[in-house]
């Protein structure tokens, strides 16, 4: 027996608005079919799925699981949707591209210029996206493919490395290391750390303080407040340092310098996509970095 994806759409909405109500409003459905929809639901799958509370709705166990493979369903119908229109209309595929601040515009051009050597006619719309937007868009099957780094691949998604970046240190040019062509990673242990992801919550963040932690010292952190800018900005107009994967040198207008770190220190610069679609262009792309 299959599942009826209209009626995991409407689990999904039940869940994510915390009511029947709410949810019946969104889907521009009455509140009577809506919770027929659910008990239906309920009843093919065999098991309770959401408790119904004085207070609104709790999603039990068994809905979690299937809420987290029903956003994955539903991402995988509408790629199948979107790939098969494109062929039969006969037009030709683009490929889908978003990554997080921490990855830079130069690096995706870099990325880029490297799989069109490969593959000339490659056709690509990239778009900057935050971490948690660029998780919900390839798995509602809005993008193709994602770049990120240190990124937990969730539910549904495969991971990949592309390639292993250098990081160095950005700091202002009033900076007191700034005149240095080497700074060694202990040296960090009295400076704040500008990181653009709260600890524990970012996988990337928890990566460059494991570095520091491994240095032997604790590291004292600042959340960036303005997101989605150059990382090599994150420390203009203060004492700050920050991790950077730029080429040394001036950055910023001359306002920044960007110092080699000791000892060399890599990080990576990874692939996300959808496990159970096809595409043509992302496998090409991702054939150049293996």
């Amino acid at each position: 027996m299959g599942l009826d994806l209209h009626k995991l759409g409407h689990l999904v909405a039940v869940a994510e608005e915390g009511s029947f109500t709410r949810a019946a409003v969104r889907l521009h459905l009455s509140q009577q079919a809506l919770s027929t929809s659910i008990r239906t639901l309920e009843r093919e799958v065999g098991v309770d799925l959401l408790e119904r509370t004085t207070t609104g709705v709790a999603v039990l166990p068994a809905g979690e699981a299937l809420i987290a493979d029903a956003r994955v369903l539903e991402g995988v119908a509408r790629s199948a949707l979107y790939r098969a229109r494109r062929i039969g209309r006969g037009e030709a595929e683009v490929l889908r591209i978003g990554h997080t601040p921490a990855v830079t515009g130069d690096e995706v051009t870099a990325l880029l210029r490297q799989a069109h050597a490969d593959h000339p006619d490659l056709a690509t719309d990239v778009n900057q996206r935050y971490p948690g937007e660029l998780v919900e868009q390839l798995l509602a099957g809005e993008l193709d493919l994602g770049l990120c780094r240190a990124m937990a691949p969730a539910h549904g998604l495969t991971r990949a490395t592309l390639v292993h970046q250098r990081l160095r240190l950005a700091v202002s040019a009033a900076h007191r290391l700034a005149d240095r062509d080497v700074v060694e990673l202990p040296e960090l242990a009295d400076e704040q750390i500008v990181v653009w992801g709260s600890p524990g919550q970012s996988g990337y963040t928890d990566l460059l303080l494991e570095h520091c932690r491994r240095a032997g010292f604790e590291p004292r952190t600042r959340r960036n407040p303005i997101q989605g800018t150059p990382p090599v900005t994150a420390v203009l107009g203060t004492d700050d340092v920050a991790f950077v994967t730029a080429e040394p040198g001036r950055a910023a207008g001359g306002e920044v310098r960007v110092v080699e770190l000791a000892p060399p220190t890599e990080v990576p610069l990874q692939a996300l996509w959808p496990t159970h679609t096809t595409s043509d262009a992302r496998q090409a792309f991702l054939a150049s970095f293996t």
